[in-house]
């Protein structure tokens, strides 16, 4: 089947460079079987959920002369143990290892020639553990139309679902005389929007009619981000190279609650009061001017829910939308509880418009949710110039009980967001199973100090969790 890729899909195609690789990644931490979880089980896993995101086995094909949009197509030659690779730590191997593997692992570009993704089963982790890491091209996952693929290895119950046989028939390849006439028919049939797309996927994506709606309703909140201005000048953002440095952090989200309780303002305010501390401190330890009113403003984008609460545990998770949401972090506050409040008051006067991400809604979605939403929220920021901020937040809500991967214990999951343009450092906040778990993306040269992060993010909710005593 032959599908031209979205607006947005095709800016990220196109757009991304050797330095900012447009990748979603996402790593898992297993409890080991006493029998292990052998490769082969994790292929038939994968391979029976599959027919669940058709995107994982096509691949993009251009079209001569840029004439249109790439397009996807089924890969006749689709090989998943190319896709599911196993790696090895030295025995017993440390978390600052594994954290190395996939800082290089999230480096390496992806082969176009192929589906953008990539599965890693990581053994020879020490404390009876495995690992999984992930990554994806963005351009894969695009919300419910497209869930991205640690979304659906994810069980709610250690025994797998039963899945149908499932007999995949790839499409037949059109040549690239087929994608040239069927391009030349779309200049013919809609010659306005084939030249945007020619032009620009971007500018496509605003002129598309489809959503000139949606744009007239968020104008006032787009007129608003952009008045603002560009960003505060920051060591945070600068040239990157395509190396990384990867380290996590974590917390009790019993803490998270109890500081939200103490002052009545919500979880994801105490996550970005944690790391407004944490970056303080960062930037006092690099001697760097740190006045009264100096901040730094994070793109945060919030899942927004259709009826309020949702129950966790229940048959799926209700998601609503990912909205853009940018504040001001205060690092020039040194009072942790009047950082807080400043974040809370942000993020009450925060109009939850619609986002221009495109799953408009996911609701009651079974499996993991976390990576399909850090996915959307980072397709949301993306949708901004990066010049409107220093640094990405993203922050998914996952399933307060246990889950599992094929059979196996899921222990903790960390997103591995990428860097936009010049910019050092993001994090993938994601809660699961009563805790909150800190992935820490940054470059390797520029932010060569990011393994001070995780205890200063400690240190930040310490205080927070002490004042809220």
């Amino acid at each position: 089947m032959v599908t031209r890729l979205s607006a947005a899909d095709a800016s990220f195609y196109r757009l991304e460079n050797s330095s900012t690789p447009m990748y979603v990644g996402t790593l898992q931490i297993l409890r080991k079987p006493r029998n292990g979880l052998s490769y082969e089980t994790l292929l038939e896993t994968v391979e029976q959920r599959l027919p669940q995101i058709p995107r994982y086995r096509q691949k993009v094909r251009e079209v001569a002369f840029n004439l249109a949009r790439p397009v996807w197509i089924d890969d006749r030659d689709f090989d998943i143990t190319y896709h599911i690779r196993r790696s090895a730590l030295p025995s017993p191997g440390s978390d600052a290892q594994l954290h190395e593997l996939v800082a290089r692992l999230g480096s390496r570009p992806l082969d176009k020639s192929r589906p953008l993704w990539e599965m890693y089963l990581v053994e020879g982790l020490a404390k009876n553990r495995i690992a999984i890491y992930t990554k994806s091209h963005q351009a894969l996952v695009n919300g419910m139309a497209a869930l991205e693929i640690g979304h659906v290895i994810a069980d709610r119950t250690q025994k797998a679902p039963e899945f149908g046989e499932d007999i995949w028939i790839p499409g037949r390849e059109p040549s690239d005389r087929q994608l040239m006439l069927g391009a030349l028919g779309e200049w013919i049939m809609r010659p306005t929007a084939q030249a945007a797309a020619v032009r620009s996927t971007v500018v496509e994506a605003v002129t598309n009619a489809s959503r000139m709606v949606e744009l007239g309703r968020r104008g006032a909140e787009i007129a608003r981000t952009v008045a603002r201005g560009a960003a505060p000048s920051s060591p945070l953002n600068t040239t990157v190279s395509r190396n990384r440095r990867f380290s996590v952090a974590s917390g009790s989200l019993d803490e998270f609650r109890a500081v939200r309780a103490r002052y009545e303002c919500d979880v994801n305010d105490v996550v970005l009061a944690m790391i407004a501390g944490a970056l303080r401190n960062w930037l006092l330890s690099r001697g760097e001017p740190v006045r009264a009113t100096t901040t730094v403003r994070a793109m945060a984008p919030m899942p927004v829910y259709p009826d309020g609460d949702i129950d966790s545990n229940g048959p799926g998770q209700a998601i609503g939308e990912v909205a853009p949401f940018l504040v001001d972090l205060p690092v020039g506050e040194a009072n942790p509880v009047v950082r807080l409040t400043q974040i809370a008051h942000a993020t009450e006067t925060h109009p939850t418009a619609p986002s221009l991400v495109d799953a408009r809604t996911i609701i009651t979605l079974s499996g993991f949710a976390p990576p399909t939403l850090h996915a959307m929220g980072i397709r949301v920021a993306t949708s901004f110039s990066a010049r409107l901020f220093n640094l990405l937040i993203t922050n998914a809500p996952g399933a307060q009980k246990q889950m599992y991967v094929a059979g196996t214990k899921l222990l903790e999951t960390y997103a591995v967001p990428p860097l936009l343009h010049n910019q050092t450092l993001a994090i993938g906040v994601t809660s699961y199973n009563g805790m909150l778990y800190f992935g820490i993306n940054a470059d390797r040269d520029a932010m060569s100090d990011v393994d001070m992060l995780p205890s200063l993010l400690r240190e930040s909710l310490d205080e927070l969790v002490e004042a809220a005593r």
